[in-house]
């Protein structure tokens, strides 16, 4: 069975036309949340999930596990909150809220980013999606209450918060302008030595959107992340106005999603954690390197660039923790200017690829593997004929 695929953001941070005043940082316990303005879609259960998930088979980070797994590194991910309960995520996510809301992810996207960093491995139960550096500790700071509407500082205030917990890792997927709190918060991070992964950002026609930078992740330091698709392109929604340092898979991505279950979904907000989740494993293997250290290492260490969009290429998460070059540690200044509000949205639905999205993977695996085969075996076949037996 195939799995079904909303026309759900690929991330609403959303913030609102004007400044608002930011709420205290504080954890608000389980029993004071609010319940979800509107209902979640139902995500799939494990027996659908296909065999092979093409982003792990392209990216190989388990090659890297036989140094590290990300352990002793937390890693932020600063979302709409995180279904501590799913399976492969209990025991391994702290979670915390700047929004007074309640704990609850009412979104489920904060759970889609927080199952590809980390999400533990059961193969062994027959469930093949494993995060990137499952020994990595999670702390989820609830940053989103809805898809869109959000306050325009919570943001910045669930930046500071990860920071506050200890956090050397932060993955945001929120997109927005220039705002003076949010560089703060960036600079008050990275003044703490911590990585920070964001998004390029999403463009479609269907929302009418105007190409812009995208910030946090136009910042200077700051690890900005495109989109590829299961084809090794850039992928269409992928925005190349934002400087982009590294690409990772961000179409037709499996990850957990709330109540026990799975989803299918698209947007640079999912390419995002592969790279958060191979910052965790080169920090917990290397633990001497500062952040810009860190993403140095993603981009010196990337599979070359295509086109605008990719900036260095694609993660290459073995090579970026077993690399010995680190290049330069300035640290440059934040950047200026301010930017209209866009909101970050996934591709438009297409009713033909979400029921055959995973059938056409599938078949892009089989005629790679068969285009490997003939490679081996064509000039086999050649040997044979020009040394024939005496």
């Amino acid at each position: 069975m195939v799995l079904r695929r909303s026309s759900t953001f690929a991330l609403a941070s959303a913030i609102a036309m004007t400044a608002l005043f930011v709420p205290p940082l504080q954890q608000l316990p389980a029993w004071a949340a609010a319940p979800c303005e509107q209902p979640l879609p139902f995500g799939n259960p494990a027996t659908e999930l296909p065999k092979q998930l093409w982003p792990q088979e392209r990216l190989n980070f388990t090659d890297a596990w036989q140094h590290t797994r990300g352990k002793g590194v937390k890693v932020a991910v600063i979302d709409s909150g995180v279904d501590t309960g799913h399976p492969q995520l209990r025991g391994h996510v702290k979670a915390f809220d700047v929004t007074k809301a309640g704990l609850e992810d009412c979104v489920g996207h904060g759970t889609l980013v927080a199952g590809i960093i980390g999400a533990q491995d059961l193969r062994g139960q027959g469930i093949p999606l494993i995060g990137v550096a499952p020994e990595a500790e999670l702390i989820s700071v609830k940053m989103a209450v809805r898809a869109q509407g959000n306050q325009p500082g919570w943001a910045a205030a669930g930046i500071r918060k990860a920071v506050d917990l200890g956090a050397k890792v932060i993955n945001i997927s929120s997109q927005s302008p220039d705002l003076p709190d949010l560089r703060r918060a960036v600079q008050y991070a990275q003044q703490r030595d911590v990585v920070i992964v964001s998004v390029a950002g999403n463009l479609t026609d269907q929302t009418k959107q105007t190409p812009q930078k995208a910030y946090p992740a136009s910042y200077p330091g700051v690890i900005s992340v495109g989109a590829l698709t299961s084809d090794g392109k850039l992928a269409g929604f992928s925005n190349t106005l934002t400087p982009v340092s590294v690409t990772a898979p961000g179409q037709n991505v499996v990850s957990t999603w709330p109540r026990n279950s799975y989803k299918l979904d698209n947007g640079t907000s999912l390419a995002a954690p592969y790279i958060a989740g191979t910052a965790a494993l080169i920090r917990s293997f290397n633990p001497n390197l500062n952040y810009m250290q860190v993403k140095q290492r993603i981009e010196q260490t990337a599979d070359g660039a295509q086109v605008e969009g990719t900036g260095s290429g694609v993660v290459n998460p073995l090579r970026a923790v077993t690399s010995v070059s680190t290049g330069s540690t300035g640290r440059p200044p934040a950047a200026a200017g301010v930017q209209r509000v866009s909101i970050d949205q996934p591709p438009p639905e297409d009713r033909l690829g979400r029921n055959l999205a995973l059938s056409f993977t599938a078949a892009s695996l089989a005629a790679a593997a068969i285009v490997a085969a003939a490679a081996i075996a064509v000039p086999a076949a050649r040997r044979r004929r020009n040394h024939p037996p005496t």
